[in-house]
This record gives structure tokens, C-alpha cells and sequence, in this order.
């Protein structure tokens, strides 16, 4: 990227991601409803062999019983290789978080569940194209995913008596290239309005929007469907030392929204934070499809207002920003500023749009950290730190996890707990109150 690219991306980056700008759209988008007479049309990507679409059928009923919209069912493959460059890892981590994240919104999904029998799969999406057109398509395919994911294919196949089954080459075809023209790759996936939504872990986003639109039905319950828990309410468990490791990238728009709550977290805790940093994706040689790149951007901006998190004048630290960045990390480790550094350069490169590839970007962050300029240019670029970062990424890839953030919470009497992704920050929350005795009085890092 040249250097006039690098001033005027975080201008659009701002203009993309602007409050402003999702409402100009979300305008644009109600006012054709308006003028056609259409409802409020909401579309739903089922993948049948996906446990996130198992837990987002769940809350289908739910969502058109409190709410004054059209439910239209597609079924879709899984996303393209470009979009799960590490497809064996995201399909079992899958199946491990969604059981580990149901009971949480009251949802159901079995503890070590295998991957799905593909003959048991292929009956399942007949039975789904059979039903794709029907009000009870919700019910369905709560009832299919239930049988498929115990592996009960007795119970499946009465489902298929009773329901009947169709060709479903057809119906998967359109749905994977309806979804593709709309600008997705998942399933799980809810659109209205020219807005993504990625099943119930987004799903008080589209509620929230609904509401705003008057789309709640009288008398129906206005509370999220599924409000992400409060980890307050787990209770304090045995004791002993707790770590938590945090494995960050300078690159990803997550983690940097991550990085202060977690900071915080462990402060407030008491716990022990272990900082694994590791490359970005992109320079691990997996790829990053541009409809990713966009979704991650507009539902990175909707998590951080949530979180109270300045994001979106973004300057893309990829490539040598983020090498000379990094090359500046065991500096700050060394004066005991290594989260802060990380935390400075994340905030500089996503909210400020600061171009952390220059030295004038790279002296604001170290300034910002608490480190001597003087003495940390030393450093600068010089080799050596991608050993620990390669250290790093072995670690990840062996807990079954690749991306980031991720987290590993260690000791207190139980097993290690492995997640990824920002919006598990309140599992890792829970986690760590059910290892230690209590929480130090006012916080106390350590």
C-alpha cells in the first residue's frame, strides 16, 4: 500500500463504518420495504451440518412468535476454502463451542458430539428442501439437527416419513449462490435490511433493530431471545493459581477490541496474563476472501459500540507495520509494557488510523506504552522476535485452535479451558470464577 493509500484509508474505513452511514442504509433499506408494501422480510441460511445453524434453528420460533416478519429459509453448503483455510479445526472447534456456549442462551446441543454421518446429512437436507417452504421449517429443523447431532437416525428418518424429502441440489445450489451475491459465506446466518447477522450470537442485534422498526408483536416479550450471559452469576469456585493466556495479533480487528477488556479482566481477577502474540493470517499464508474482510469490519464496529470501544479509522497494519511493530514487542516485554504496547498499537492502527508502518506512527505508540523512544529504537527491526511468535502459533495449532483471539485459562483444580473469539470473553469470565477462591479486594494484578 502506497503511502497516499495509507492517509486516506482511514478515511474510508471511518466512512464505511460510521454510525451515520449504517443508518443512511438501514434507511435506504426500509423506505424500498416501505414503498413496495413488503414485510419484514428476514432470510435465514441453514447449513444442516453446522452447529451454530442447530443452535440459531432453536431460536427461529421464538424470533418470528415476538416479532411481525417473514421467515425465509435457505439451505447452504459450508463456506468456500478461501473461507476456512483451516476447515478440519473450525469444524471440530465448532461442535466442542457450541456445546460449551448452549446452556449459557438456554439452548441444547450434546457434549462430544462427532462429526455428522454424511449419508444421515444428505437425508437431512432433503428433508429441510422438503420443508424449506413451510411455516414449520423452524421446527423442523429443530427436530433434524436434534436427531443428527445424537446421532439417532431412527428418530431422522421418522422425521422424513412424516415430513417427506426433495431433491436438495437445487435448493443448495440457490441458496450458496444467494448467499454469495449478498456478500456471505457462512450458514448460521441471518440478513435483513442489507445487514449480516451471524446466529444467536448476534442476534440482539436484528432484535434491537426490529424494536427500532415496531416490528415486536403486542404483548410479546421485548428481552433479547438470547442475551449473552452475565458471567457475574457464576459463582466463586475452589482456588488456587489461575493463568490466562491471550493469544493476540496485531492485525485483527477482534483481538484489538478484546485487548482491554481482557487486560481488565485479569486485573480485576487477580489472575496471571500471559500474553501469546502471533502473526496475523494473512502472513501465515491463510487467506482472507474480501466478503470476509468487509463482514468483520461492519460486525467488528456493532461489538465494539457494545463494548464501549472507539474502532473504525482503520490504517492496515499488515505486512512490515506489523513486522516492525512486533520487532519492538520483546523492548516493551523488557520494561514490563508488553500489554500496553500491543494494546497502543492495536488502538492506533484500528481507531485513530495512525500509520504504525512509519517511524513518526511506531514513536506515538511506544510514547503511548510508556516506553523510552530512544532507548526502544534500538531495537527496531531488529531479528530474532519471530521465534516466540512461531513458539507461539505451535501452541495454538496443538490446543485445535489457529485464529485469534484465543484464550486458554490454566490451573484452580480443573482442566485447561480452551476458546476462541471476542464474544466467548464471557465463557473465559466464567471460567476463571469458577477456579479461584475470590477475587482480590479492588482487583490486584500481579
Amino acid at each position: 500500500m502506497t503511502s497516499l493509500a495509507r492517509r486516506i484509508a482511514p478515511l474510508g474505513a471511518a466512512v464505511l463504518t460510521s454510525p451515520r452511514t449504517r443508518e443512511l442504509r438501514r434507511w435506504i433499506a426500509e423506505r424500498q420495504r416501505r414503498l413496495r408494501g413488503a414485510p419484514h422480510r428476514v432470510l435465514y441460511f441453514h447449513q444442516v451440518d453446522d452447529p451454530y445453524s442447530h443452535l440459531a434453528a432453536q431460536a427461529l420460533g421464538a424470533l418470528c412468535e415476538r416479532y411481525a416478519i417473514e421467515l425465509a429459509p435457505r439451505l447452504v453448503g459450508p463456506p468456500p476454502d478461501e473461507a476456512a483455510p483451516e476447515r478440519a479445526r473450525l469444524e471440530a472447534f465448532a461442535r466442542r463451542d457450541a456445546a460449551d456456549v448452549a446452556p449459557g442462551y438456554g439452548l441444547v446441543f450434546p457434549a462430544e458430539a462427532a462429526a455428522p454421518d454424511p449419508e444421515a446429512v444428505a437425508c437431512a437436507t432433503r428433508v429441510l428442501a422438503a420443508a424449506q417452504d413451510r411455516d414449520a421449517f423452524a421446527s423442523v429443523a429443530v427436530r433434524v439437527g436434534s436427531a443428527l447431532w445424537s446421532r439417532d437416525r431412527a428418530a431422522l428418518d421418522a422425521v422424513a416419513r412424516e415430513v417427506g424429502t426433495a431433491d436438495a441440489s437445487a435448493a443448495l445450489a440457490a441458496g450458496n449462490r444467494e448467499r454469495a451475491r449478498r456478500g456471505h459465506y457462512l450458514g448460521a446466518m441471518l440478513h435483513y435490511g442489507g445487514e449480516w447477522y451471524w446466529g444467536v450470537d448476534r442476534l440482539h442485534f436484528l432484535e434491537r433493530r426490529l424494536r427500532a422498526l415496531g416490528a415486536l408483536r403486542p404483548g410479546a416479550d421485548a428481552e433479547p431471545i438470547a442475551p449473552r450471559p452475565d458471567p457475574a452469576k457464576t459463582p466463586i469456585g475452589g482456588g488456587g493459581k489461575v493463568a490466562l493466556e491471550f493469544y493476540a495479533s496485531l492485525r485483527s480487528p477482534y483481538t484489538y477490541i478484546a485487548m482491554e477488556r481482557t487486560c481488565a479482566l485479569a486485573e480485576r481477577y487477580g489472575v496471571d496474563l500471559v500474553l501469546r502474540p502471533v502473526l496475523p493470517m494473512v502472513m501465515r499464508g491463510l487467506p482472507v476472501p474480501s466478503a470476509k474482510r468487509l463482514y468483520i469490519t461492519l460486525d467488528t464496529k456493532r461489538e465494539a459500540e457494545d463494548a464501549g470501544v472507539a474502532f473504525g479509522r482503520v490504517c492496515d497494519p499488515v505486512g512490515r507495520p506489523v513486522e516492525r511493530g512486533f520487532s519492538l514487542y520483546p523492548h516493551a516485554c523488557s520494561v514490563g509494557k508488553g500489554a500496553a504496547y500491543l494494546l497502543a498499537f492495536a488502538r492506533a492502527a484500528f481507531a485513530e488510523g495512525i500509520d504504525t508502518g512509519t517511524d513518526a506512527g511506531l514513536r506515538l505508540v511506544a510514547a503511548r506504552a510508556g516506553l523510552d523512544w530512544q532507548q526502544a529504537r534500538v531495537d527496531l527491526d531488529r531479528a530474532g522476535w519471530r521465534d516466540e511468535l512461531e513458539r507461539n502459533r505451535a501452541q495454538l495449532l496443538a490446543l485445535g485452535l489457529w485464529g485469534v483471539p484465543s484464550y486458554r485459562v490454566l490451573g484452580g483444580g480443573r482442566p485447561d479451558y480452551t476458546t476462541w473469539g471476542q464474544d466467548r470473553l464471557w465463557r473465559v469470565e466464567q471460567e476463571i470464577r469458577r477456579r479461584i477462591a475470590a477475587p482480590p479486594p479492588g482487583g490486584g494484578a500481579r
